[in-house]
């Protein structure tokens, strides 16, 4: 392959990042000069989404190219364990050198998931994950949430330690790469913003806990009143270890953390420039999904709403338009068929194994605010499936067994008044969501998904050893990093 074929392509993506928490989108607080100088000599994407507001789900369709619902890899416990057939092995088979450095979230090594090499990789917990996720009709008290709360503040954690082990092994990396002829293509996955809401003194002290802002919607009489929300919360009940004071500092904690990552993207992009190829490179920035951080009452993520369901995205180089703000819908599920496209493979021989559209395209042509865009979930704490599209100012989201929300997110960006208690009385409202239930039909049967799910989960519940087994194995709030799964062995 040479040169003229494409070009490289670095894709570095963080977790548990919220799209609106980044100062080159205009959060009055957070700091972020790399990201910012990133978007500044690219594009960024305002309306980007994951596939499933969920690591292991998130990251499985990031692999794919493709839906949860498509793939069966539907919570924390059904991780990707190499098929279907990832965009890295895609890259691979056709001469490409691809390489992870940092987390997964897959199955195992041991499984070919396309990478030529990975690096410093963390999978799930004994190949298996977080099987209390699977136990959904009669889910156990989730013992682990108190540490949310309990671990706040400032300092280091096993997870900042990893960050810079990852952030070293990919300069070093990098460096390495300053003669290749041949495009590459790494993945560096870093754990921050990630709870253990634990930030490195010198980003802690970044920020001031009575000056950040105070969650969306927190009071009680402002809390979402749906009732499979309230099940999403009383199962993930983060907030009742929080006071006020606490609060605060978990904001201040997960910003320093945004910092810390954001100095570490920006010492990868340094080594990217020494090392001569920042040029014949194209950079992605992306988050597996956001953080609610006490929007609604809500904790971390498994919710529809903006803070956990978006995401941000950056994407900068050859190719690519420079400080463009790009408006059309788009999806983590791009970044496969993007892959094919910076590295010289082309898009449309992928069109048949990814479902998504490069971003460099997307990024080139005129906003399409029509196109669908998709994300569900059927995680821990929820009690049926929920299935988000979001087109034009829309957004609907549709619970199997409950009832809908409707959001227009250019009226209502905070998404505070659900429009589907409305649309009897409302025609253009009536309209929207009607619209919203053929988008979703036209994407999948979200009653056939959900019981395919169900039925699905209740045979790896007894795969796993049956219920007991389930509410006793790999109880943890967060996954632990490499070294501490070797210390459990």
């Amino acid at each position: 392959m040479n040169r003229a074929d494409g070009n490289n392509l670095l894709i570095i993506i963080s977790d548990e990042h919220r799209k609106d928490a980044m100062g080159c989108v205009g959060h009055p607080i957070v700091r972020t000069p790399n990201l910012d100088s990133l978007a500044a000599r690219g594009a960024i994407f305002e309306n980007a989404y994951t596939p499933s507001p969920m690591c292991v789900p998130a990251r499985a369709s990031i692999a794919c190219g493709d839906y949860v619902h498509n793939i069966g890899c539907w919570d924390s416990a059904t991780p990707y364990r190499g098929a279907p057939k990832s965009w890295m092995r895609h890259l691979r088979d056709n001469g490409i050198e691809v390489t992870s450095i940092g987390k997964l979230h897959f199955r195992s090594t041991e499984d070919d998931n396309g990478f030529s090499k990975e690096l410093l990789p963390m999978h799930v917990v004994g190949g298996v994950g977080w099987p209390v996720g699977l136990l959904r009709e009669d889910p156990p008290a989730f013992e682990s949430a108190s540490e949310l709360a309990a671990d706040v503040g400032a300092g280091t954690s096993s997870y900042t330690d990893y960050d810079q082990a990852i952030t070293e092994t990919a300069c070093d990396w990098l460096l390495a790469r300053g003669d290749s002829e041949t495009p590459w293509a790494t993945f560096v996955s870093l754990v921050s913003p990630h709870y253990p809401l634990i930030a490195p003194q010198e980003f802690y002290d970044l920020y001031d806990p009575e000056s950040v802002d105070f969650p969306v919607a927190y009071e009680y009489a402002q809390r979402p009143q749906h009732s499979e929300l309230k099940n999403i919360a009383q199962f993930f009940d983060y907030d009742r270890h929080f006071d006020e004071r606490k609060l605060r500092e978990a904001k201040v904690a997960y910003y320093g953390l945004i910092s810390f990552m954001d100095d570490c993207v920006g010492r990868i992009l340094c080594a990217l420039d020494k090392s001569g190829q920042s040029d014949k490179t194209v950079i992605i920035y992306v988050s597996d999904h956001g953080d609610m951080m006490g929007d609604h009452g809500l904790w971390t993520k498994q919710v529809m709403y903006e803070a956990s369901a978006g995401v941000p995205m950056i994407v900068a180089g050859p190719g690519v338009p420079k400080g463009k703000r790009v408006r059309t819908g788009t999806s983590l599920i791009d970044l496969a068929t993007t892959s094919a496209d910076v590295t010289g493979l082309g898009s449309c021989a992928t069109s048949e194994l990814f479902s998504g559209r490069s971003l460099r395209s997307v990024a080139s042509e005129k906003d399409d605010l029509n196109r669908t865009v998709f994300s569900e979930y059927h995680d821990g704490g929820s009690t049926t499936g929920a299935f988000m599209v979001r087109w034009e100012n829309w957004k609907f989201v549709h619970y199997v067994g409950h009832e809908a929300q409707l959001f227009d997110l250019t009226q209502d960006p905070h998404e505070l008044n659900n429009l589907a208690h409305d649309g009897v009385d409302n025609p253009d409202v009536m309209a929207a969501w009607l619209e919203g239930e053929r988008r979703l039909k036209a994407i999948c049967d979200p009653e056939e998904v959900n019981a395919r799910c169900l039925a699905d989960q209740k045979q790896k519940i007894e795969e796993l050893g049956g219920v007991e087994a389930c509410r006793s194995a790999y109880v943890f709030n967060h996954t632990p990093t490499p070294d501490e799964q070797r210390a459990l062995k």
